[in-house]
């Protein structure tokens, strides 16, 4: 067997706790993350399935009673993460954050399902899982849209997995920070602070959380009087994403939702209405300065993913994606190097991610396979080299952030032992 295989199994492994599995084996992430949880889960599945649903479960476990997951769950009492448990003070059994993160499972969970020629009979006990997927999803349409737009808001930067991209800094700039906040930060002595996001950044995260939890996270409070409500096209490509495989787990499981698929038109209207033909690229929505962002970040690619019904925009979108890597030596810079915004070593501001690339990969694959076999490759290469890192340079291929990271040793087992 291959070492590196052999390596990131081991990595997965010396990671999990007590049925979940940690970020990474530092101090830098003390709890379960809830992306970073789905793709772990999709690593499992390769050599261990009921890992793998025992990832899933203990993350669904944190449901909250609105039908939120959380973007952090805290099963110990951590204190050195800031914000730690403490600081958000919410959660219902499980001790939590007040936000949420791309919901990517119900996506993970079909493919997983679906490699594993599961029967209906099979899927009938996973049903629970299912249906609490689906009340997740339909909490984003309740609270996160209650104008019925058809566009998905996120209400912090950290709930879209991308915290300090520049994506942000707009909107951002327009958050007032608090003059009486009192935190400590610790991931920027764990890792060195030229590939953490700016103090700047962490104010105003902070500020924004601050706010939420004077609001006692009141789903039907927050979409109103945020601080940060932004339409990012990366969210809701994944999210759009997640709607049409829950569609399909909920047939497996002999269920309808005339009201999902109805989202579904809609979502994917709309999000076509925010791509601009002449520059073939889509734009962000700022709902609360009123304003459109349009930065060259990977995440507008994640469209591809979500395998819209319109084949033109795809193709503009797989010929815009190959301009953009056109010059780099390890695919794919979150930020365009060519932008002003773009550092090369600033966690999201420019360096490769792993997950990234195989949420294209995956929607590139049935587009145009020759591509995707690229950048399947590309990644294979670049991991096998630096190893099991958070993050890359999309320069020199250096690993940055985290060493043993879950997510990384997850998705390179995906990459190497699948092509489907």
């Amino acid at each position: 067997m291959n070492s590196t295989i052999k390596f990131a199994k081991k990595t997965l492994i010396n990671n999990r706790r007590s049925n979940y599995t940690l970020p990474t084996n530092t101090k830098l992430y003390p709890a379960q993350w809830n992306w970073d949880s789905a793709f772990i889960a999709l690593g499992y599945s390769n050599f261990n399935l009921d890992y793998s649903f025992k990832e899933i479960e203990t993350l669904i476990s944190g449901q909250w009673d609105d039908g939120m997951i959380p973007h952090i769950l805290f099963h110990i009492k951590d204190l050195n993460y800031t914000p730690n448990y403490k600081a958000w003070n919410c959660g219902g059994k499980i001790s939590s954050s007040g936000i949420t993160q791309p919901p990517i499972l119900a996506s993970i969970l079909r493919i997983i399902i679906e490699r594993q020629k599961f029967s209906k009979k099979k899927v009938k006990k996973y049903q629970t899982l299912i249906l609490k997927i689906k009340k997740y999803l339909k909490w984003f349409i309740r609270y996160r849209d209650p104008k019925r737009t058809g566009l998905i808001s996120i209400l912090h930067p950290w709930e879209s997995g991308y915290d300090n991209s520049p994506l942000w800094d707009k909107p951002m700039s327009k958050v007032k920070i608090d003059s009486k906040l009192n935190y400590k930060r610790k991931d920027n002595k764990i890792v060195k602070k030229s590939q953490r996001p700016l103090k700047i950044d962490y104010d105003r995260y902070v500020t924004i959380k601050n706010h939420l939890r004077q609001l006692n996270y009141d789903p039907k409070k927050l979409y109103f009087k945020s601080k940060f409500n932004v339409v990012d096209v990366g969210f809701n490509s994944l999210f759009l994403k997640a709607l049409k495989d829950l569609d399909f787990l909920l047939k497996f499981i002999g269920k309808k939702s005339s009201f999902l698929k109805k989202y579904i038109l809609l979502n994917e209207s709309k999000l076509v209405k925010l791509y601009n033909s002449k520059k073939m690229k889509f734009k962000n929505k700022d709902l609360k300065n009123n304003t459109s962002v349009e930065i060259p970040s990977i995440t507008n690619f994640f469209m591809l993913f979500a395998d819209l019904n319109n084949n033109l925009i795809n193709r503009e979108l797989i010929k815009s994606l190959k301009k953009y890597s056109k010059n780099e030596k390890y695919f794919f810079p979150s930020i365009s190097s060519k932008h002003k915004s773009f550092e090369e070593k600033r966690y999201w501001r420019g360096p490769v991610w792993v997950n990234c690339n195989w949420i294209i990969y995956q929607g590139l694959k049935n587009k145009d396979k020759k591509f995707a076999e690229i950048i399947r490759k590309k990644t294979i290469n670049l991991v096998e080299k630096k190893k099991f890192r958070e993050y890359y340079s999309c320069k020199s291929g250096l690993g940055m952030g985290a060493k043993n990271f879950s997510w990384t040793a997850a998705l390179y087992l995906d990459f190497k032992l699948n092509r489907s």
